[in-house]
């Protein structure tokens, strides 16, 4: 397949760096490409950033066969541009779509066509420490057809959009609600797949917590209701008695690769990391005993989210003295420095422009 690339008459202004939110401008430029079951994967584009034109009847306003991915792309200090671990994130696209019967796609030739949409659009990358240029392939069910069954035609599409700190906390610690009426996942459905649904099925919670005065919610397992998953929008981690603490990947957690990051960067420091069942109660006894020691979730958007407070029914857990704490801080920089080109990358993580 060859990429086109169409020009585009007039080019947006630029925000200044200082007015960068989360999710709210977007890029002059777009990747396009189609499939159907005859041609396949075909027509990739990149051409100016404008509506998807389909009809009421189009199967992924109905039925939800939507799958995404987001990562970042980065401005060192001597004005090159990176990506972080665009592989895993392309790869991670893949298994979202077999999982939601999507046809998979040339993983080689989706990275190559992103590189391109990006290097197009260097100029939106900001320039400012804490900021970068997010970046969203999505790929969702085209047909027009009121029925239920996996779609015939899809779009893949990828959209730049530069971007602030994603919590209005910027890196300060953030409180953490626990849903007992509610379930995100459970195994054997989707929810280790990066789809729309998960996220619409997270809403209304989230919505209670923030009435409620918290950031965001902390899941539990969806048929114990007692095991911890993961939070709205990250993965969650924990130093209970100096071992870190993660829950394990059962089948209804995202394989976070920010999570992949921290447990690959704790082990070469020679942590105890483990990678296991943790339950609620144990959180609480943790409290009690003054072993629960740190609280911190990973994502692409916040990268490292330290947490100050855990509710769960009427049990309010403090942690941390309302501080950042020094390992969420560590792994923040450690993180940060590479994706910025302000340390060595050792693991193979970048991407260059």
């Amino acid at each position: 397949m060859e990429l086109s690339i169409t020009t585009a008459e007039e080019l947006k202004p630029h925000p200044e760096d200082s007015e960068l939110t989360f999710g709210t401008f977007f890029t002059d430029y777009m990747f396009n490409m189609d499939y159907s079951i005859e041609d396949g994967w075909y027509n990739p584009r990149i051409e100016p950033y404008g509506p998807i034109v389909m009809p009421p009847s189009t199967m992924v306003l109905h039925y939800g066969q939507a799958v995404f991915e987001g990562l970042k792309a980065f401005r060192t200090d001597d004005n090159c541009i990176q990506l972080f671990r665009p592989k895993d994130n392309i790869h991670r696209l893949n298994k979202s779509s077999r999982a939601l019967c999507i046809p998979e796609f040339d993983e080689e030739f989706a990275l190559d066509a992103m590189k391109q949409l990006v290097e197009i659009e260097k100029d939106w990358v900001p320039k400012e420490l804490g900021t970068s240029l997010y970046i969203r392939p999505t790929i969702i069910a085209m047909d027009p057809y009121i029925g239920l069954r996996a779609s015939h035609t899809y779009r893949f599409f990828i959209i730049l959009c530069p971007v602030g700190a994603y919590y209005a906390e910027g890196f300060n610690p953030i409180k953490i609600w626990v849903s007992k009426n509610h379930v995100r996942a459970v195994r054997g459905g989707v929810g280790d797949s990066k789809t729309a649904g998960n996220y619409a099925a997270s809403l209304f919670a989230g919505e209670e917590a923030h009435k409620q005065g918290y950031t965001q919610v902390l899941w539990l397992d969806g048929v114990e209701q007692k095991h911890v998953e993961e939070v709205g929008s990250m993965n969650i981690f924990f130093v209970i008695d100096d071992e870190l603490a993660t829950p394990a990947l059962t089948g209804s957690i995202l394989p976070g690769i920010t999570r992949d990051s921290v447990i690959a960067l704790a082990k070469t420091w020679g942590m105890n990391v483990s990678e296991r069942k943790i339950s609620i109660d144990e959180l609480i006894d943790a409290q009690n005993k003054g072993t629960l020691q740190e609280a911190f979730g990973t994502g692409t958007a916040a990268v490292i989210s330290p947490v100050e407070e855990i509710k769960y029914s009427d049990n309010v857990l403090k942690i941390g003295g309302g501080k950042v704490g020094p390992l969420a801080e560590k792994l923040f920089k450690s993180l940060t420095d590479i994706q910025y080109g302000k340390a060595e990358d050792n693991e193979g993580w970048i991407e260059p422009i």
